[in-house]
């Protein structure tokens, strides 16, 4: 068995390792999407964040256009597939995290480091049609760095199935619940990493003064997963002399556990002063969570000024359109604290408000887009749109005719400043079988939103986001007609999912 598994990641490994470029062609545009985890609508500074400091976010959103209504899904694995396919939640293959637990204990990181068949998500079928595979079928290299969380090994999943010719990162959405991994991948391959397995699910033992930063030292260790993947991205860049190129960078960072550089997380404890620690049991112990959740932030911002800086240095930074966007609303996991740092802006943080819900802080997030030449500087939209529009949007740039049957529209006359060019959406719909089973449908100003619908509760709430982007004046009962055309939108776009495990029965009656 272990000769096959070998056998099978050296041939995948040999034929994505960094290729020479083929024949030049630099008239395409370059693409770069960053998309971090768990960074709310609020948590940048152009978005109004006050306590984390994102110098580089600010001045790309100055040099590129910042959108005000961009929606996602409310977790990772769905809004990954949304963002790669095109397609919503209510078609989706993927329409929540599925750890495939049927694999075996799945959850348990010493049996997958002895294992790597019990890695990943639940796979997307070869079938899918990806954003990469479409650009690489039109003569763009593609790299996907970073997290994945849409397949497993020695599945039809893995990104080098799904159109990347390169992938350097964690395949496996578990794996990122912790900083320090005993390894990453590269393409087919394992990269041994300079870390113990350590299972991120502990608690910091009771003898032990919690007060005491010394005491914390041992959830750090040698290797730290974002500095590799932020080297694996540029040396990405290095390699695609004269030829267009995708780059997706889903940064695991600031998801929990809080973990961060020493000298970031100690700039932070001095500006925030002291704070109580995390003790873990769900996520890794954090002396000064809020200190370091800041740290991570501001981390992967200094990364997105470092493959800024690349892009200058290879002479194509012109000729690139940047988007950096987040997965889902921002988490209390891990003692982030959104609270403290109103990571959800306008909206509400506390638990039900942000990720894992269909409320405006679990799916409304932060979307910065530049293009120097391209975008006029400083401009500021309000295009009701979702991150199922990049897949048409990068057709689009890239002169590909995008797939039929997507959910997505274009957004780049919006970038280009040709409004009146613009076609939109007449509704955005989710679906989300987890945290309760829950759908939403966003009409013009009206949001309608279903909970609890795995214990058959099928009444819609409503609200006006125009007067209450907070939802929390329910109107069903004053606007029956809005209600019964949000509950038509919802029987239309609900589709029976493929998988038994995003199923809601009370939608299949």
């Amino acid at each position: 068995m272990k000769a096959t598994i070998f056998c099978f990641l050296f041939s995948i490994a040999a034929s994505f390792v960094f290729a020479q470029p083929q024949k030049a062609r630099t008239e395409k545009p370059n693409i770069v999407y960053i998309l971090a985890d768990d960074i709310g609508y609020g948590d940048i500074g152009c978005y109004g964040q006050t306590k984390i400091e994102t110098p580089n976010l600010d001045a790309l959103a100055k040099k590129g256009m910042l959108f005000t209504q961009h929606y996602a899904m409310p977790v990772c694995a769905p809004s990954r597939y949304c963002l790669m396919t095109g397609i919503h939640s209510g078609k989706a293959f993927i329409r929540g995290n599925d750890e495939w637990g049927q694999r075996g204990d799945v959850w348990s990181f010493k049996a997958m480091e002895e294992n790597p068949t019990l890695e990943g998500q639940l796979p997307i079928p070869d079938s899918t049609i990806t954003i990469a595979k479409l650009l690489k079928g039109n003569g763009y290299r593609t790299a996907l760095v970073g997290k994945w969380g849409l397949g497993a090994p020695m599945t039809a999943g893995l990104p080098n199935n799904q159109g990347f010719d390169y992938f350097y990162g964690s395949l496996c959405q578990r794996q990122d619940h912790q900083y320090y991994p005993a390894h990453l991948w590269e393409n087919g391959f394992r990269v041994p990493m300079n870390n113990k397995v350590q299972d991120p699910n502990i608690k910091f033992p009771a003898n032990l003064d919690s007060l005491d930063p010394e005491n914390f030292k041992a959830y750090s260790q040698k290797d730290y997963s974002p500095d590799l993947m932020l080297d694996a991205a540029l040396r990405f860049l290095d390699s695609c002399k004269g030829q267009p190129f995708f780059l997706y960078y889903p940064s695991p960072l600031p998801h929990a556990s809080m973990q961060a550089p020493e000298n970031l997380v100690a700039y932070y404890h001095k500006k925030f002063g002291d704070e109580k620690p995390f003790m873990g049991g769900s996520y890794v112990p954090c002396r000064y969570p809020r200190a370091t959740r800041a740290a991570m932030i501001t981390l992967l911002d200094t990364q997105v000024g470092a493959i800024i800086d690349k892009l200058k240095k290879e002479a194509v930074y012109d000729n690139t359109i940047i988007i950096f966007s987040s997965d889902n609303g921002s988490s209390n996991e891990g003692g982030a604290d959104c609270e403290y740092f109103d990571s959800n802006g306008p909206f509400r943080n506390e638990f039900g408000w942000g990720k894992g819900f269909l409320y405006e802080g679990g799916i409304r997030m932060p979307m910065i887009v530049a293009w120097p030449g391209k975008i006029k500087e400083g401009t500021k939209t309000d295009l009701i749109s979702a991150n199922w529009d990049f897949l048409p949007t990068a057709c689009e740039i890239a002169r590909i005719k995008p797939p039929k049957n997507i959910d997505g529209i274009s957004f780049l006359p919006t970038l280009l400043s040709h409004a009146n060019k613009q076609k939109k959406h007449s509704y955005l719909y989710w679906e989300f079988p987890q945290y309760g089973g829950q759908q939403a449908v966003r009409l013009n100003n009206w949001k309608g939103i279903r909970l609890n619908i795995q214990k058959g509760n099928m009444k819609i709430q409503l609200y006006d986001l125009d007067k209450d982007i907070q939802e929390q004046h329910d109107l069903a009962a004053q606007y029956p007609d809005i209600v019964e055309q949000i509950n038509e939108i919802m029987k239309k776009e609900h589709h029976t999912p493929a998988m038994d495990s995003f199923r809601m029965e009370a939608l299949e009656k």
